[in-house]
């Protein structure tokens, strides 16, 4: 795969098909922390949209220093997206983005004043993979094994 093969709508639709990902924020010491988090929303442009606590660890850690990656992960796939976040409180978006399953977090709803949004920009993208899915890859790379030869599958980057 080479850096024209992943385009700006392939990272829109990986994401789209994802429910689940790892959000990375570093930490005013440095320190790089990742968290699960659900994705709500994902834009043309490629912004992301997350609930999150307005008094937790994580905002105050995006309120110190906005980088963020966030990684997603499916069968014979990885996507990694470098970018910024920055924490919204637009009432009418979070009622738009809200869904119920997100009341095990919010008990109030989406009413909940603690309850705000974090918007990721992304600036670039990563993408690695295996032709075929998992079950296809498995058998790539073991067939790889055995011939010596290189498994297919590679990566791909792209500014957003």
């Amino acid at each position: 795969m080479t850096e024209q093969d992943l385009t700006q709508q392939d990272v829109v639709e990986k994401l789209r098909n994802t429910k689940l990902a790892m959000l990375t924020t570093a930490l005013p010491d440095g320190t790089l922390l990742s968290h699960p988090m659900s994705i709500q929303g994902v834009s043309e442009d490629v912004d992301v949209w997350f609930f999150l606590a307005l008094d937790g660890g994580q905002a105050d850690a995006l309120r110190g220093d906005p980088h963020v990656n966030l990684a997603v992960a499916e069968a014979g796939s990885w996507l990694s997206v470098a970018g910024r976040a920055r924490l919204v409180e637009d009432r009418a978006l979070i009622e738009q983005l809200w869904t119920e399953s997100a009341r095990e977090y919010f008990p109030q709803g989406a009413e909940d004043p603690n309850l705000g949004l974090l918007q990721l920009s992304g600036d670039s993208a990563q993408f690695w993979g295996m032709p075929g899915g998992k079950v296809a890859g498995l058998a790539q790379i073991l067939k790889a094994r055995v011939t010596g030869d290189q498994p297919p599958g590679g990566t791909a980057t792209t500014d957003l």
